[in-house]
């Protein structure tokens, strides 16, 4: 599924025009990528989390030419997906993810 068939869906079941349903899309992830910027987790209940992993500083070897190579540390933005949500991909409900 691609940003243009969101859009569309959404715009369809909410009654928006494809324009406003993109406004409000692109609003949503730009607020998202705003929070992660700022070290902020996401959390939408049901759904899942989105977070920020600070990886430490490691050496690694390029596989093409054996080196040894230092990686700096970094941040990487990670998704955590919810109970309900790893239920609703196996087709359970999330009364019998609990049970399992």
């Amino acid at each position: 599924m691609t940003r243009s068939d969101i859009i569309k869906i959404v715009a369809e079941g909410t009654g928006l025009t494809k324009k406003d349903a993109t406004a409000v899309i692109d609003g949503f992830l730009a607020t998202i990528a705003w929070a992660l910027q700022n070290d902020q987790n996401v959390t939408l209940v049901g759904f899942g989390t989105f977070k920020v992993k600070h990886r430490p500083p490691r050496q690694v070897k390029n596989p093409r030419t054996g080196k040894i190579v230092s990686l700096p540390a970094r941040k990487v933005p990670v998704f955590v997906p919810s109970r309900e949500l790893k239920a609703k991909v196996r087709g359970q409900s999330a009364e019998e993810s609990e049970e399992s």
